[in-house]
C-alpha cells in the first residue's frame, strides 16, 4: 500500500525512568532535535517494554535511532554474569531495543545507535561488551568530567582513526577525527557481521557497521550533541537522513 510523501518518519528509542513518583518513558530532547533537524526526517518515541513492541511497528517506518542511556546492557545478554557495584540497568530498554535491531536487519531498515545503542548493536549481533573500561589495563577513562557544566561533557576528549574501508570514511574522506566520550562499558567481542569502522588511540572500537544492510552504523560518541559544529557528526545525521529516504521512496513502489 503506497504512503502519502512525507518526511521520513524514525523510531526512537526510549529508556524508562522513574520520575516524580512514576515510571515514565523518556528520551533525552537532543536525540529528536538533532534528527529533526540535521537528519530531516520527523521521529516517532518508541516505549520500552521487557517484552518488545508488537510486531509490524517497524513496517510503518522508514528508520530506527537507537539512543544513548545512563543506564547498561545487562551482562546476561551476553552470557556474562552479574557486574559487581553501583550499574544501573533497564531490563524493558533491553527487551524493546534488542528485538527492534532484529526486526530491523530483517526488513533492511536505516539504523542508527548512539553509545548504548552501539552497545545494543553489537549485543545483538552476538557479540559481548566490557565494563569499567577506566579500572582495565591499557585502556582510557572514556567517562565524561566529573563537574556539572553540560557543554564541556560533549567537548572533544580523544582521537579516533576511521577504517579506510569503512562508511564512516567514505562519508567523510578523512581518516582521523577527535570526538567526545560519555561512557564507562564498550564493546569486547565484536558481533558477527560487523565491521570495526573507528578505533580510539587505546585500541577500543568506537564505531560499527554492517555492510550487509543499506545503513546500519553504531557509533560509541555523541554526534547529537552540537552536529552543525563537527563535519563527522553533520555527516552522520546527513546520510541517516538520505539513507531513509531511500528506505521511503522504496516502500512507496
Amino acid at each position: 500500500m503506497e504512503r502519502a510523501t512525507h518526511k521520513p518518519l524514525i523510531g526512537v528509542t526510549a529508556c524508562q525512568r522513574h520520575i516524580e513518583g512514576h515510571d515514565c518513558h523518556m528520551v533525552v530532547n537532543k536525540y529528536v532535535n538533532a534528527l529533526r533537524q540535521a537528519a530531516g526526517v520527523e521521529v516517532v518515541l518508541l516505549p520500552a517494554l521487557e517484552r518488545g513492541l508488537a510486531p509490524g511497528i517497524l513496517e510503518r517506518l522508514d528508520g530506527l535511532c537507537l539512543t544513548g542511556s545512563y543506564s547498561n546492557v545487562a551482562p546476561h545478554h551476553f552470557e556474562q554474569a552479574p557486574w559487581p557495584g553501583d550499574c544501573r540497568y533497564d531490563a524493558d530498554r533491553d527487551g524493546s531495543a534488542l528485538s527492534l535491531i532484529k526486526q530491523a536487519r530483517r526488513l533492511k531498515l536505516p539504523m542508527l545507535g548512539i553509545c548504548r545503542g552501539l552497545q545494543e548493536m553489537n549485543v545483538a549481533y552476538g557479540g559481548s561488551l566490557r565494563h569499567k573500561l577506566q579500572e582495565q589495563a591499557g585502556l582510557l577513562d572514556h567517562r565524561e568530567p566529573a563537574h556539572d557544566w553540560k557543554d564541556s561533557h560533549y567537548e572533544p576528549a580523544h582521537d579516533i582513526s576511521l577504517n579506510p574501508d569503512g562508511l564512516l570514511y567514505r562519508l567523510t574522506q578523512a581518516t582521523e577525527f577527535r570526538v567526545n566520550s560519555l561512557h564507562q562499558q564498550g564493546i569486547d567481542r565484536l558481533g558477527q557481521g560487523l565491521i570495526a569502522e573507528a578505533l580510539a588511540p587505546d585500541g577500543l572500537i568506537e564505531a560499527v557497521s554492517d555492510p550487509a544492510q543499506p545503513f546500519a552504523l553504531g557509533v560509541q560518541w555523541h554526534p547529537e550533541w552540537q552536529p552543525d559544529q563537527h563535519p563527522l557528526y553533520q555527516a552522520i545525521f546527513t546520510a541517516f537522513g538520505a539513507a531513509c529516504a531511500r528506505h521511503q521512496e522504496i516502500i512507496k513502489v
